[in-house]
C-alpha cells in the first residue's frame, strides 16, 4: 500500500472514531434529557397530588369549623390584659362545710388570680364568720381552680359579676348550704362589695359569690351576705363589665362578653 493510501485509511479511521464518539455523546445527551423529563413529570405529578391533598384538607377543616356546635359561643370582647381562659373543669367538686371558728374575729386578704389579672379582696370574718370560713376552705382546697365567672349583670338596678361555680352553669354547689350573714339594711350594695350569691332559699349560700361593679339595689327582704370588699384590681372588674354581657335580658342570666375565670385563690390572715 502506498503512503498516500495509508494516510487516507488512517484519516478515515479517525473520522469514523470521531463520528462514533459524537454519536455516543448525542445518545447520552438524549438519554439524560429523557430522564430529566421523567423526573420533571414526576415532580409535577407529586406536587399536584400534595397540593390537592392540602386543598382537600383545608376545605375539610374549614367546613368542620363552620358547622354550628351546641357549645358555640358568641363573639368575644377583647379586654386589654386578658388572656384566653382555661377550659371549664369537668370534675365533680364537693366539699364539707367548715367550722366557722376558723374565721371568727379575724380579717383576711384573698388574692384572686384570673386570666385578666389579680383581684385582691379583704374578708371580714367578724361580720360574716361562716361565710368567710367557707371561703377560706374552698380557696385552700382549690375548689375554684379554672372556674369561670358565669354571669354579668349590666341593667339597672343590678350591676354584678358573679363567679364561684366550677361548672360555669350557675347551678354548681360545693354540696352544702348555710344562712345569710351581714345583709345591708337599706338593700344597697356599694361598688366593690363582695357578697354571696344564692337561690330564693336563704340557706342556699355555698360557693358562688358576686362582685358589685356599680352600686346596686337588691330589693330582697332577706338580703345577701356581705363578707368583704375589693381592695385592688377593681379596674379589672370594671373593664370586663364595660365590655358587656353576651345577651342581656330581663333576668340578666348571661355571661360576660370578655371571659374571665378564676385560676387560683390564695388567702392570708390580716394581722392587726
Amino acid at each position: 500500500m502506498s503512503p498516500h493510501a495509508r494516510d487516507r485509511a488512517r484519516e478515515k479511521r479517525r473520522n469514523e472514531k470521531r463520528r462514533s464518539m459524537l454519536a455516543a455523546r448525542e445518545m447520552e445527551s438524549r438519554r439524560n434529557k429523557q430522564v430529566l423529563g421523567v423526573v420533571l413529570v414526576m415532580v409535577v405529578i407529586i406536587g399536584g397530588f400534595v397540593g390537592l391533598t392540602y386543598a382537600l384538607n383545608k376545605n375539610d377543616k374549614t367546613a368542620t369549623s363552620s358547622q354550628p356546635s351546641a357549645q358555640a359561643s358568641p363573639a368575644r370582647a377583647a379586654v386589654a390584659g386578658c388572656v384566653a381562659p382555661p377550659a371549664i373543669p369537668n370534675d365533680k367538686r364537693k366539699r364539707a362545710l367548715p367550722d366557722k371558728k376558723v374565721a371568727a374575729g379575724k380579717t383576711f386578704v384573698a388574692t384572686i388570680m384570673t386570666n385578666c389579672g389579680v383581684i385582691k379582696v379583704e374578708l371580714d370574718g367578724r361580720k360574716a364568720t361562716q361565710t368567710v370560713a367557707s371561703f377560706l376552705a374552698l380557696a385552700e382546697s382549690g375548689y375554684w381552680a379554672d372556674s369561670p365567672c358565669q354571669r354579668l349583670t349590666t341593667l339597672d338596678p343590678l350591676f354584678v359579676l358573679q363567679c364561684g361555680d366550677p361548672t360555669g352553669t350557675g347551678t354548681g354547689s360545693p354540696g352544702y348550704g348555710y344562712g345569710i350573714e351581714n345583709p345591708p339594711a337599706n338593700f344597697t350594695y356599694p361598688a366593690g362589695t363582695l357578697a354571696m350569691a344564692r337561690t330564693q332559699d336563704p340557706k342556699s349560700n355555698g360557693g358562688q359569690f358576686f362582685i358589685v361593679h356599680k352600686q346596686s339595689v337588691i330589693n330582697d327582704p332577706a338580703g345577701y351576705s356581705i363578707f368583704g370588699r375589693v381592695i385592688s384590681g377593681m379596674d379589672i372588674v370594671e373593664k370586663v363589665a364595660a365590655a358587656g354581657a353576651t345577651q342581656p335580658d330581663a333576668n340578666q342570666n348571661t355571661a360576660p362578653l370578655q371571659p374571665i375565670s378564676i385560676l387560683a385563690v390564695n388567702v392570708t390572715e390580716k394581722k392587726a
